[in-house]
């Protein structure tokens, strides 16, 4: 995460344009991210408005690492932004590295390992901060897409939003439903990495618990070396269609119907 908020604005806006020029073009199957910097909402917004209404854009995309949880109302700009262009607003892993090294907490990790087992500990804090400030209210329509952050935690840190709001739902009076609820209607997961429980059956069991048949998307993340082989996914079979490409049309709009269905 670049403390420079105006050289990071440069940098994502370049990338964006290279995207378009020498990528997109390459193959008709490509849809492209319009990344932000979101160390300057404001800017981040510009950016989104700048470029919103390219058809195979896709999505907004920012790192997972940031200075305040995303819930926050400084970031509000960027999901205004998204609400007008029509695209959901996504997170991938990164920002771990440089001055703000946030993507992990309570602080900066030794091994490698180590680090890697937890990288999902700030999604959890973003999915916390998205419910209780009220971002679903403001923007009922917006989808938050967390990639690359593991999905066995997410039944769990529900569980716990859901208890703690009726007891102390006057906290936040805007929200009109639980947390749970919240999270099912606007929040989808990316597969990679899906855990691997020696017994299948807690996986599933803990993706039921979730919903993921209707909340999870498939990712890969090739060539990474720990990327998820499609061939290998370990999902109940009744859901894969969903999860394969279903799940991703309702999300990303701008996909023709058809490519997902082949991909799927």
């Amino acid at each position: 995460t670049l403390a420079n908020p105006y050289y990071a604005s440069a940098l994502v806006s370049a990338y964006n344009d290279y995207q378009i020029d020498q990528w997109l073009p390459k193959d008709d199957r490509f849809m492209g991210s319009i990344i932000i910097a979101p160390q300057d909402p404001k800017l981040a917004a510009a950016e989104i408005r700048r470029l919103g209404s390219h058809p195979r854009m896709v999505q907004v995309l920012a790192s997972q690492g940031s200075v305040k949880p995303y819930g926050d109302p400084f970031y509000h700009p960027i999901y205004e932004a998204c609400a007008e262009v029509g695209l959901p607003f996504a997170i991938h892993l990164g920002g771990h590295g440089g001055v703000n090294s946030t993507a992990i907490a309570p602080a900066p990790t030794t091994f490698f390992w180590e680090t890697h087992a937890i990288l999902h500990m700030s999604a959890m804090s973003h999915v916390a901060s998205m419910i209780a400030h009220g971002v679903f209210e403001k923007w009922p329509d917006l989808y938050f897409v967390i990639i690359e952050c593991g999905v066995a935690w997410v039944p769990s840190v529900l569980w716990r939003l859901d208890a703690d709001y009726k007891a102390l739902r006057k906290e936040t009076p805007w929200l009109k439903m639980l947390p749970s609820e919240y999270c099912r209607r606007n929040i989808r997961f990316s597969t990679q990495p899906l855990e691997q429980p020696a017994n299948i059956q807690h996986l599933w069991s803990t993706l039921e618990a979730m919903d993921g048949e209707n909340t999870l998307m498939f990712a890969s993340d090739y060539p990474h070396w720990d990327y998820d082989d499609a061939n290998t996914l370990q999902i109940p079979p009744a859901w894969k269609s969903k999860i394969m490409g279903l799940n991703a049309l309702e999300v990303y709009k701008r996909i023709p119907r058809a490519q997902a269905a082949n991909a799927a």
